[in-house]
């Protein structure tokens, strides 16, 4: 796996803080550590953007960011462990995986108007 992946992986990762620090963040030193969750992970992925297609590393960031989100939801906060939801999740997984297995890097720094 090259850099640009890992940005978009390790961005993902800061999109599980994020969003959880958005539901359970209630003093000071929680939300700030929400928002530096925010600025690297939006950070990272728009640095995979310049060399990878938009499309991709969105859908790529979210979906790795939505099992991560709903993973800790089971382990960490009680979440229901549901069949269906984790079928759903593990076809989600599936669908980032094949458009990353597909998706050729680009050299271009990006694409002139």
């Amino acid at each position: 796996m090259n850099i640009i992946w890992m940005k978009v992986m390790i961005a993902a990762i800061f999109e599980v803080f994020w969003v959880v620090g958005l539901k359970h963040a209630e003093g000071f030193w929680t939300w700030t550590g929400t928002v530096i969750a925010i600025i690297v992970s939006f950070y990272l992925m728009i640095m995979a953007s310049r060399k990878l297609p938009v499309g991709t590393v969105y859908a790529v960031f979210v979906g790795l960011g939505t099992a991560g989100t709903v993973f800790s939801d089971i382990v960490f906060f009680g979440e229901p462990f549901e069949k269906a939801k984790v079928i759903l999740i593990l076809i989600l997984l599936t669908g980032v995986i094949g458009l990353k297995l597909i998706t050729e890097e680009n050299g271009e720094e990006g694409v002139e108007s």
